[in-house]
This record gives structure tokens, C-alpha cells and sequence, in this order.
């Protein structure tokens, strides 16, 4: 485990708002509830028993996400966490959809708070963070148009604002309804990615690379389209891999049946993510240690993996090609 904790390692599918421990809930529960959640009372919001369910402790605990101060503290925090497991880069999802729709308010405030905070973390524990921003697909596509355009808007005043994606339920926002909103993000400079095949079939992650996404969050459904998975191979394009996050939603039945060693033997770039972690109950560097110890992954192979992300990110060649040469000379 030490050897993997070591090895520098880039995270490109995390959600900001997925990131809240049970302990900065209550720390957040203090500042804004009445009657403020015990620990206890927090970690049984992080229990759940299917996808839907899922979405819907998420939603419960970022209703505890009030203020930008907030921001500033769970993004600072998540950088904490991600340097102790030995995370050198991070791409995170941050959700204007969750803030332009739940709390009916403009996004600048937030994006100085969460800047603040990736500020203050990159100083103190050397991890860089790279924003993607996030629509929540079941919002509608004109939601969609309002949180890309002002990605689009941000990004000049603000570098670290790199792509764009759609999450949420893929059943009720078909990726294909994106098609023309992807090719303006991607005329305006924006790097594009999207959620598919997570909970639904593999005609998502199809739709998913038809609109032009770059990096395909899941891809859990590919599995079941041998063409598909020829595509993939062939095109390298790059698959935001969360196993643990699979199992837990009740997306794959098991870990037994998880693809991540098949796609990885049919010459499929994958790459390693924790996706929500505590809801999850893991992270980053738990789902390195799983991949090794359950699937077998040879010290080289996660050598190969944690090539992959930096491969896969969206840093800028210098940066890419410094973090690569990390990882191939580690160990």
C-alpha cells in the first residue's frame, strides 16, 4: 500500500460536492441548522441502496452547501485529502447546474470561494486542481446552454476552469440533446467530457463520443457492445474508471463482475478515479490498492494506470510531460 500511496497519481473524476466527509458535514451542519447533525446522524446520510438512492443522499448532504465560504472549506479540504494519498493533479467536477437551479443565485461568488481554496491548498500540500464544470443533465438542455456559458464566460477570468460535462440521470437527459451546446463549449476553449454508460445502456456512451466528449466518465455498459469496446481501443479514447462507485450505486452487481481487468486486456486506456468518495467509502488510493489486490494488477501495470491519467488529463503539455516522467521513474 505504500508503494501505491507513493506513486503520483492524477484523479480526473471527482465531484467537489461528493467530497464532504460526515466530520465537515456536521462542521457545516453547525453553521447553518438549527438543530446541527450529530456524526452519527450525518454518516446515515451517506446510506443508500441503489442509484436513485444515491442521488439522493448527495442532494441531502450538498443542501448543507449554503455559502461560498463553504466552498472555500470543502475544497481546501479535499485537497488535504487527496495530497495524504499521494494525488499530485486533480480534475474536479463542480456543479453550477446544483447552483443555479437549487439555489436560484449567481455562480462568481462560488467559483472566487472554491478559487480561494484551491489557492490556499496547492500552496500548502502541492496538489493542482483543475475545475470541470458540471450540468446536471436531467435539468434540461436550456439549463445546460446557462452553466457552459458561463463556464465559457469564467474560464477567461479564471484558467483553472478547463471542460465542461453532463452528469445526473443519463435515463432522463439523453447525452444526443448536448450535441450543439458541446460543439460551442468546444469553440469556446473548453475541454469536453461526459458521464455515460453509468446506469443505462451502452447506446449512452455511444451518444457520449458522437457529441465529441474526449473522456468518457464509467463506461460501465460498454462492456455489453463488443463494436463498442473495438471503437474504444481503437480511438484510445480515455475511460474515467470508478469501481468501487459502480458497486455501491448497484450500477455492476459485484466486484466480481466489474470490467475494469477486461477493459484493461482489451487494450482500453483506462484510468483509476473514487468518484464521491465518501460516499463511497473509498478513495483514490483505496481504489489503486483494489485494483492490485482484487484484479490483480501487477506494480507495473499501476505504473501503466497512473500513466494513463496523467496521459488523460487536460494539463498543459510541459506540466503532462514533468508528471509523466514522475511516475516513470518512480519505484
Amino acid at each position: 500500500m505504500e508503494w501505491l500511496r507513493g506513486l503520483p497519481k492524477a484523479e480526473l473524476h471527482l465531484h467537489l460536492e461528493g467530497t464532504i466527509k460526515p466530520e465537515t458535514l456536521v462542521e457545516l451542519s453547525k453553521r447553518h441548522d438549527q438543530e446541527p447533525l450529530t456524526l452519527e446522524g450525518a454518516e446515515r446520510l451517506y446510506q443508500y441502496e441503489n442509484f436513485l438512492g444515491f442521488l439522493m443522499s448527495f442532494k441531502a448532504v450538498t443542501e448543507r452547501l449554503k455559502g461560498p465560504d463553504d466552498y472555500e472549506l470543502i475544497t481546501y479540504n479535499m485537497i488535504r485529502e487527496l495530497a495524504r494519498q499521494g494525488v499530485v493533479h486533480a480534475e474536479v467536477y463542480v456543479s453550477f447546474g446544483i447552483i443555479f437551479f437549487w439555489k436560484k443565485t449567481e455562480v462568481e461568488p462560488y467559483v472566487d470561494a472554491i478559487e480561494r481554496g484551491r489557492e490556499r491548498g496547492e500552496k500548502d500540500f502541492g496538489t493542482s486542481v483543475l475545475w470541470i464544470v458540471d450540468a446536471v443533465r436531467h435539468f434540461g438542455v436550456e439549463e445546460g446552454a446557462r452553466v457552459f456559458r458561463k463556464a465559457a464566460e469564467l474560464k477567461k477570468k479564471y484558467p483553472s476552469i478547463i471542460g465542461i460535462g453532463i452528469g445526473g440521470d443519463e435515463a432522463r437527459g439523453p447525452a444526443d440533446q448536448f450535441r450543439d451546446l458541446y460543439k460551442e463549449a468546444k469553440d469556446a476553449g473548453l475541454r469536453l467530457t461526459a458521464h455515460a454508460g453509468e446506469s443505462v445502456g451502452p447506446e449512452s456512451v455511444w451518444s457520449a463520443i458522437n457529441i465529441g466528449a474526449e473522456r468518457i466518465g464509467h463506461a460501465l455498459a460498454a462492456q455489453h457492445d463488443a463494436e463498442l469496446i473495438e471503437v474504444l481501443a481503437r480511438k484510445q479514447i480515455p475511460l474515467e474508471i470508478n469501481i468501487t462507485s459502480n458497486i455501491r450505486t448497484g450500477c455492476c452487481k459485484g466486484f466480481d463482475e466489474h470490467p475494469v481487468k477486461e477493459y484493461f486486456e482489451s487494450g482500453l486506456m483506462i484510468t483509476l478515479n473514487s468518484d464521491d468518495p465518501p460516499m463511497f467509502g473509498s478513495n483514490l488510493l483505496g481504489e489503486y490498492v483494489l485494483a492490485q489486490e482484487r484484479y490483480g494488477f501487477t506494480l507495473d501495470q499501476m505504473r501503466e494506470l497512473a500513466a494513463n491519467a496523467v496521459e488523460a488529463s487536460f494539463l498543459d503539455p510541459a506540466r503532462k510531460l514533468a508528471l509523466l516522467q514522475r511516475v516513470e521513474r518512480y519505484g
